[in-house]
């Protein structure tokens, strides 16, 4: 009901809903994760039908295996699992049994690698120079989606040649690789745009970039007009990127340092991937010598 002025009166915010946002702020959670881990609770909590204090581990369980039941994948699991157990164990302060509340292993599955090829073609079909300019930097650079769109005019470091990667994920900064052919397109799509902040400014306003969402559209259309048969994602740049490279002869390590992987065996993935890393292996097989050896009489299998 509105009041004598007309205006709406808000929704009361939960203690403990302000709590939690508290708690996530303090251990530096980016607005995303806080996102995620609210929507995860509040339908925890519609699905159990129960008050955000009466939440027990069982009901969490209960939730998850629902989930599960619903066809829900790894991610959305562990995703729901991860926000439970810290408003469980944080914001809650339940003492035990929150390790309970399990985190899934996700199988570990090859991922999809385009040709050079594949991407070129890809570049070429992207609908209009910004999202060529966009693409181009998640294949040359190797970044996130994320860390695409929330580039700045002021990130491109043509003097250094780098691309200064700001509070990428957990909140790390990076320096990417600015290739010349990156940078001359780079420059082209400023000319055209004359952005001052964002360099990959919204159609709605220079003030704001250009969403994750949009970002995919572009991708997904460019890979649908380049006949491209694969399922072709934003990350699929960044594994083509990293395989290319491991191709070409640069250090996994090196790759690792690019890609802003915390752990080695992370990057180490893209060795599986490498066709020209398998063809350039001899097998065993291949280095007997059967010259000096007398073949024996066949025998029929008994």
């Amino acid at each position: 009901m509105a009041d004598v002025t007309g205006s709406t009166p808000q929704k009361p915010v939960h203690p403990l809903r302000e709590r939690m946002i508290k708690d996530m702020e303090l251990r530096g959670f980016v607005p995303g994760t806080q996102r995620c881990y609210i929507r995860a609770i509040r339908n925890c909590l519609s699905f159990v039908k129960k008050r955000p204090e009466d939440l027990t581990v069982d009901d969490a369980r209960d939730f998850l295996l629902h989930l599960q039941r619903q066809g829900a994948g790894y991610a959305t699991i562990n995703s729901a699992s991860i926000a439970l157990r810290f408003f469980l164990r944080v914001t809650l302060g339940v003492p035990f049994g929150f390790e309970r509340v399990p985190i899934l292993r996700e199988p570990k599955k090859v991922p999809v690698v385009l040709t050079p090829e594949e991407v070129a073609r890809l570049l070429l079909m992207a609908p209009g120079l910004k999202y060529r300019a966009a693409l181009s930097v998640a294949y040359g650079a190797g970044l996130r989606a994320s860390e695409v769109v929330n580039l700045k005019v002021s990130d491109i470091d043509s003097d250094r040649m780098v691309i200064r990667v700001e509070n990428s994920k957990r909140r790390k900064d990076r320096l990417a690789k600015l290739s010349p052919q990156l940078l001359a397109l780079l420059r082209d799509w400023w000319r055209k745009c004359r952005s001052q902040v964002w360099l990959f400014p919204s159609r709605n306003g220079v003030m704001q970039h250009i969403t994750t969402r949009q970002f995919s559209r572009g991708c997904e259309y460019a890979a649908t007009a380049a006949k491209i048969p694969k399922r072709v994602t934003l990350h699929t740049l960044r594994h083509s990127f990293a395989t290319h490279l491991l191709e070409a002869g640069v250090d996994v390590r090196v790759i690792q340092v690019m890609l802003g992987h915390q752990r080695l065996d992370t990057t180490a993935i893209y060795t599986r991937v490498s066709t020209k890393l398998i063809d350039a292996v001899i097998s065993p097989l291949d280095r007997l010598d059967f010259s000096q050896l007398r073949t024996p009489d066949e025998k029929p299998p008994t």
